[in-house]
């Protein structure tokens, strides 16, 4: 690894505790907020640097598109190989063997919960949240969720990611992307599964 500066250090340590705290990278203004810059773009110019480093990626054209290469701590052999889900087979369980598309070792404390799958995003419907196509999203399986978390949840034979909320018998499935409306279910009248909860994000490219 390269050698960071002491403000370096201090852009991958900000980038790398809010997504811990998160789950999502944090904007320019943000990390500026976070560490008293005067412009974003003196956060860019650091960012830069780290991607240059190979610490680092970084997506154009999306204010979130930060994802870390290398954390500032070198792991050892303390990776747990955690499955990665594709498009789920209709009518199978979600970690059914035929749905994992590969394991990947990762540090069981990347993020601020333990996690059990990484599922991969399909389409652009969480694009808003900062959520792209082929991004993996970091499930822990439970049932106990609340409006507003990010959640996986089966209908019928589809598996969906969208945000959760409640109100008695109506459940609605909110996407982050004024393009795609809002999935309506009433639980009178249709089951609805939730199958966990995101607890982080990683970008793949």
């Amino acid at each position: 690894m390269k050698e960071l500066t002491k403000q370096q250090l201090k852009v991958l340590k900000s980038v790398e505790v809010y997504l811990k705290k998160t789950g999502f990278p944090p904007t320019r203004v943000e990390i500026c907020n976070e560490l008293g810059f005067k412009s974003p773009n003196a956060a860019e110019m650091h960012l830069r640097a780290l991607e240059k480093k190979g610490y680092i990626a970084i997506k154009s054209g999306s204010s979130r598109g930060i994802s870390i290469v290398k954390n500032q701590k070198v792991f050892g052999t303390n990776l747990d190989q955690m499955p990665v889900i594709g498009l789920v087979a209709a009518g199978s369980p979600t970690l059914a063997e035929e749905n994992i598309e590969k394991r990947i070792p990762c540090d069981p404390n990347m993020f601020k919960e333990n996690f059990d799958y990484f599922l991969r995003v399909k389409g652009l419907s969480m694009m808003d949240a900062g959520i792209h196509e082929d991004d993996l999203v970091a499930i822990k399986k439970t049932t106990e969720v609340k409006n507003g978390d990010l959640v996986v949840v089966r209908l019928e034979d589809e598996v969906t990611l969208k945000y959760f909320k409640k109100d008695n018998y109506i459940l609605e499935l909110i996407p982050a992307n004024k393009d795609f409306s809002i999935i309506k279910v009433d639980l009178r009248e249709q089951e609805a599964f939730v199958e966990g909860k995101s607890v982080g994000l990683i970008r793949t490219h």
